[in-house]
């Protein structure tokens, strides 16, 4: 057998016992590789989505991984890509079961969200602002600072708190990392997400934006509101989420 077929068949082993045997392998050693493996993976996957595990038994939490590990073709062994491959499992091949929670996809994206924060790296051409120049200065959100919108509210979500129904209005989140290097949440009301959301649109353009630009796109937006209000509340605004780490400047623009 060659090399290529041979390493092939250990690979299925160790995903799915069912599989035929290698040969040449004693099976307990099969054995003692394919739980190293599975546990690994396990592991991984466990830390990532601790809340989300803590809702299911063990049994079904095992089951659960043991479907991951065997349909899933992961491409990476990268621990949190991992938690990312686990969560496209999740939205695209995971046939939903009797034990999966109704926000299952929301959870399980909200605890992803907030590895990838926790994990993040300002990039080095952003400037954080100071109360005067995130008036002056071309605004985009930090690499540190992710938008998200939920129907569940998931930030409440545990084993006492499990609700079967979406909220009467969407959940709209910032997720980030504060001065002090830690994750924080912040809850937003829908038109601050719109704002960030129109800031992080600009971004994915390769576009920085000012306070002016803004402006007229909210004046635009909300015609019934006076453009003075709506200057006093957007400083405001974002002035705070300037103090808070969440909009930088860049020193190199694109």
């Amino acid at each position: 057998m060659d090399f290529i077929k041979h390493q092939q068949q250990f690979m299925a082993y160790i995903k799915n016992p069912q599989s035929a045997l290698p040969s040449g392998i004693e099976p307990r050693r099969m054995h003692i590789y394919r739980e190293l493996f599975f546990n690994n993976i396990d592991g991984f996957v466990s830390s990532a989505f601790p809340v989300l595990k803590s809702l299911y038994s063990a049994e079904n939490w095992q089951q659960l991984i043991q479907q991951f590990f065997v349909t899933h073709q992961c491409k990476t062994p990268i621990f949190i890509e991992i938690a990312a491959e686990f969560l496209q499992f999740l939205q695209n091949e995971h046939q939903v079961s009797a034990a999966d929670p109704v926000f299952l996809l929301e959870l399980a994206h909200y605890e992803w969200l907030e590895l990838v924060v926790s994990t993040a790296q300002p990039l080095k051409s952003e400037q954080l602002l100071t109360a005067d120049s995130v008036l002056t200065e071309s605004l985009t959100l930090a690499a540190t600072a992710k938008i998200a919108q939920y129907s569940f509210d998931v930030q409440h979500i545990s084993v006492d708190y499990q609700p079967i129904a979406p909220t009467s209005q969407p959940q709209f989140f910032c997720v980030y990392l504060d001065k002090s290097e830690e994750v924080a949440f912040l809850q937003l009301n829908p038109l601050t997400a719109q704002v960030l959301a129109f800031i992080e649109s600009k971004q994915h353009q390769g576009d920085f934006i000012t306070v002016e630009q803004l402006l007229d796109w909210l004046t635009t937006t909300y015609p019934q509101m006076s453009p003075e209000l709506l200057q006093q509340g957007c400083e405001s605004l974002l002035i705070t989420l300037a103090s808070q780490g969440i909009l930088v400047t860049w020193q190199d623009k694109l």
